[in-house]
């Protein structure tokens, strides 16, 4: 950038109203992309195919996935005898591999898109500043992590409507609650699981800002979710492990248990804030230092 536009960037008012714009913006242009509703449509697919499968293995009677035992995988267990339990076994299909992965392509796409178009330097001309856009630009990542865990959620919950019963639930613990409260538990922890990506979204941000390739950005950081899943499955390190972003991710089925388990969802929590805060830190410090030239 010239001096003029550095000038501009730093002495020009930006009233609250325009920042609202700004984010309007970013939001209806990340949302009309191809490549965003290819993504949601893929993770609304997820709990249709699993939602069939369950119901083609379970038509004659038999159930389904032998389950028992307390993991997210073994609500598949109870999708028979509730469809509600649709829900909390497509979240925890979906986020190991398929939310952070559509998470990761939105973040690292973010500013290394806009260099790689040519539009981020005029972006920076009008009256937003680095900072602001910076952090626009992570409230709409943060916002598509709830909007896709929506989608799957409530994909699921539409075909385990369609194809099982719905009713009073048991908990991993063995008590009885209405279908009121599990589906307020249901929406909690679809919270909880957007929350548990707000780490990958803050990583795939700083990779953002390495690059001016929207395509190499997405690569690194989909590599790293990658990297760091095999990392956390190796014994040699379980000391690490702890501190790995998605070590506790599958804390969420904890709020199933009655009463509900809230240690390892700390931990998730206070880890998820960690990577936000390190790596938000980190894509800051370089992108209000970086030379934009695009």
């Amino acid at each position: 950038m010239s001096r003029a536009e550095v000038v501009a960037e730093t002495t020009r008012p930006v009233s609250p109203l325009w920042t609202f714009g700004l984010l309007r913006n970013e939001l209806t242009t990340t949302f009309r992309r191809w490549r965003t509703l290819a993504l949601l449509a893929v993770l609304a697919g997820v709990p249709v195919l699993v939602g069939i499968a369950v119901k083609i293995e379970t038509g004659d009677g038999s159930s389904a996935g032998g389950g028992g035992g307390g993991g997210g995988p073994a609500f598949i267990s109870q999708i028979t005898n509730n469809g509600l339990f649709l829900v909390f076994t497509a979240l925890a299909a979906t986020l190991p591999f398929f939310l952070p992965m559509a998470i990761g392509v939105v973040a690292g796409d973010a500013i290394a898109g806009e260099a790689n178009a040519g539009t981020l330097r005029y972006l920076l001309v009008s009256p937003a500043g680095r900072s602001r856009l910076l952090l626009t630009k992570y409230a709409t990542v943060v916002l598509f992590c709830l909007a896709a865990t929506l989608v799957v959620a409530v994909s699921a919950l539409t075909v385990g409507a369609l194809l099982f019963p719905l009713g009073d639930l048991t908990t991993i613990s063995g008590t009885h609650i209405s279908f009121a409260e599990g589906l307020g538990r249901a929406l909690l922890i679809a919270l909880v699981v957007a929350a548990s990506l707000i780490g990958v979204a803050a990583l795939g941000l700083f990779v953002s800002t390495l690059t001016n390739s929207g395509i190499a950005a997405m690569a690194t950081t989909v590599g790293l979710l990658i990297t760091v899943q095999i990392l956390d499955q190796i014994p040699q390190l379980h000391a690490l492990q702890p501190y790995f972003f998605s070590h506790y991710w599958l804390s969420f089925a904890d709020l199933m248990r009655e009463p509900v388990y809230w240690d390892d969802l700390a931990k998730n929590l206070g880890l998820q804030a960690l990577y936000a805060a390190v790596f938000g830190s980190a894509a800051w410090a370089r992108f209000t230092t970086k030379d934009i030239t695009a």
